[in-house]
């Protein structure tokens, strides 16, 4: 057997055509989920980056693994107390260490452990190749690393190869060759001038006022000339979606290379492909302008695209609510492998094998590092309880009906307390399921709020109120200062640095 991750960060579902975007972001793409599986109601259980990784690697929610946040004690995961043997539980229970016992040699290609000090990421990996950009390479140099690999291994049996690209990633780095293929092409309806106007009144990092932050960048304006530093007209709303639709296309012209590999190789037909993303994105929902910072729809709505021989699998799109976790433990079950007893995730390969569509009733998802906020997507609805709001002055509860309002732009949360008593109920009956093995013995997330909030946010507040009352945002600042007030008076402290 062999398979390969195509692993492409930020990847938003729904700006693929095969999930039906309007836009020609995905060729490639497109053309694999024709002869695949597409999964439309796949989520990370915990976001974003680090965290989510973490889950995939583990097999384990965030708050039991450990990772929530960006950095803070939650930052890593819970290591080995007394009864840690000669091989700790990470390496033995790892996603890539169940794939080699069944036979796999397993090779990673990514930054992503150096980007976030995310070294647990190589536990069972037999191969870990980087690029050393820190995140911040192009699809062209990964492909390097990978075209060489395949051309020394890939006819060899038996390999697990996991891709890395990190093209849909802010700061929009497309190179200028590109050009501006979405020039002519429509915009998303949703997003109107009228939405933006109202944004522009709100406060929060990447929100339209600060679109890379906590406010503009003169430097990385000069340097990425694709990514928007603010969004005062229906001029930079474009060019937040072509930006981002530009480094999808990128990343899906070496899906296409990658894909024509394995055919001149000889191994197509016989190699599993999976491709998918760490996390999606807001482009603008929630007043976050191109970044991934709340536990709703399109922060953790990943796309996931499974072709596996053997399986029935002639562009069929299946329906049914999926952690990311599961997708893991469904390989080892394909592969022969039973899912370990500490992981959380739940193999579905009866189902693939059956042809049905079976999965979970509900999910309930997180993020800690920019906000601390779990969402519970049930039916038609992403119910969102908000920690710390990261401060964007969100309610504490916001509840979406996604099928008429699928962009999230009006709170139903007073309007329908039935369901959110529902979203509520499945919310506190998950608590309870995961509170015996609790990370730590605490909610990773209230520990996040202890501590003194999210990472990224951390520090920030008091810089933030004089910007906001400087723009005309006096009403915003007061508010932040009275929900606030000790953080309003904290400063952020240097980052250490490498030596």
């Amino acid at each position: 057997m062999r398979l390969l991750y195509i692993d492409i960060d930020t990847l938003r579902a729904d700006h693929l055509g095969c999930y039906g975007y309007h836009r020609a972001t995905s060729p490639n793409i497109d053309a694999l989920a024709q002869r695949a599986i597409r999964f439309a109601n796949m989520h990370a259980s915990d976001t974003p980056c680090l965290p989510s990784r973490t889950a995939l690697l583990t097999g384990r929610f965030g708050i039991h693994n450990g990772v929530v946040n960006h950095g803070g004690v939650d930052a890593d995961p819970v290591i080995g107390g007394p009864d840690r043997g000669f091989w700790s539980q990470l390496q033995i229970d790892s996603f890539p260490s169940h794939l080699k016992r069944a036979g796999l040699k397993t090779v990673s290609i990514s930054s992503f452990a150096h980007r976030h000090s995310a070294f647990h990421w190589y536990a069972g990996f037999d191969e870990a190749l980087n690029v050393g950009k820190y995140g911040m390479e192009t699809a062209d140099e990964v492909w390097a690393i990978a075209e060489d690999w395949l051309a020394r291994n890939g006819a060899s049996d038996n390999w697990f190869l996991h891709v890395h690209m990190w093209d849909p990633h802010t700061p929009y780095r497309a190179a200028q060759s590109y050009g501006e293929p979405f020039a002519d092409a429509p915009l998303p309806a949703w997003l109107t001038e009228k939405v933006r106007a109202d944004h522009w009144a709100g406060c929060g990092p990447h929100s339209a006022q600060e679109a890379e932050g906590f406010a503009p960048k003169p430097d990385s304006a000069r340097r990425w000339p694709r990514q928007p530093q603010e969004i005062p007209d229906m001029a930079a709303v474009r060019k937040m979606f072509d930006g981002y639709d530009t480094g999808v296309l990128v990343a899906d012209e070496y899906v296409g290379k990658l894909l024509a590999k394995l055919e001149a190789l000889g191994v197509a037909d016989d190699t599993a492909i999976m491709l998918s993303s760490d996390h999606g994105e807001t482009l603008g929902e929630l007043n976050v302008y191109g970044d991934h910072q709340t536990a709703d729809q399109f922060t953790t709505q990943v796309p996931l695209i499974l072709k596996w021989p053997g399986l029935a699998q002639d562009g069929r799109a299946l329906s049914a609510f999926h952690y990311q976790v599961d997708m893991a433990a469904t390989i080892l079950d394909l592969l022969g492998q039973a899912t370990p007893k500490a992981w959380d995730g739940v193999s579905f390969a009866e189902s693939l094998r059956a042809g049905g569509d079976e999965g979970r009733d509900y999910l309930v998802v997180s993020q800690g590092a920019w906000t601390c906020q779990r969402g519970v997507r049930f039916g038609d609805w992403i119910l969102i309880s908000t920690l710390h709001d990261g401060y964007h002055l969100y309610d504490e509860l916001m509840l979406f009906d996604l099928a008429s309002d699928p962009h999230e732009q009006v709170n139903l949360a007073s309007a329908r307390p039935d369901i959110v008593k529902r979203g509520l109920a499945l919310l506190d009956a998950w608590m309870a399921e995961m509170a015996p093995d609790m990370a730590r013995g605490r909610d990773p997330l209230a520990n996040v709020v202890a501590e003194g909030g999210p990472f990224h946010v951390r520090g920030a507040l008091p810089a933030y109120l004089a910007r906001l009352r400087a723009t005309g945002r006096g009403d915003s600042a007061g508010k932040l200062e009275a929900k606030y007030p000790v953080a309003a008076k904290e400063t952020r402290r240097p980052a250490p640095t490498p030596a």
